[in-house]
This record gives structure tokens, sequence and C-alpha cells, in this order.
């Protein structure tokens, strides 16, 4: 978890509260199947996450980058 989450609401495509029905029970000892939607979901996640990681490269890269060289005069 990135530190940023903590404080900042969560994009659309990382988590629905509402579908979340993860909460094991006392008695409850079985695994629970994943669902279409819930792979579905959890594809969507790992793109959205993918995606962003590959945006904070670039601005590190760009951060980083060596700076460009002063024109002689």
């Amino acid at each position: 978890m990135i530190l940023n989450e903590i404080y900042s609401r969560e994009p659309e495509a990382y988590q629905d509260v509402s579908q979340d029905n993860s909460q094991p029970q006392l008695n409850n000892l079985r695994k629970t199947r994943l669902t279409l939607r819930q792979l579905n979901k959890l594809r969507q996640m790992n793109d959205v996450r993918s995606w962003e990681y590959k945006e904070k490269l670039k601005k590190v890269k760009k951060q980083y980058a060596p700076a460009p060289a002063a024109p002689a005069m």
C-alpha cells in the first residue's frame, strides 16, 4: 500500500466496497471461489496499477534525466 492511498480516495477500479463480501465468519472454513466478475475486477485493478506504475516511471526518468547541454555562445 502506498502512503498516498491512506489519505486520498482510491480510483474507481481499485475496490468496490459494496461488492466486498470477503469477511469470513467463525464457522466458515471453506475457501471461497472466485467468480468471473471478481476475476475481471482483479484484472482491471492490475491494469490500472501497471498503468500508474508506468506513468510514475516516466516522471522519474524525466526528473532524473541529465540536464541538456547549454548552447555555446
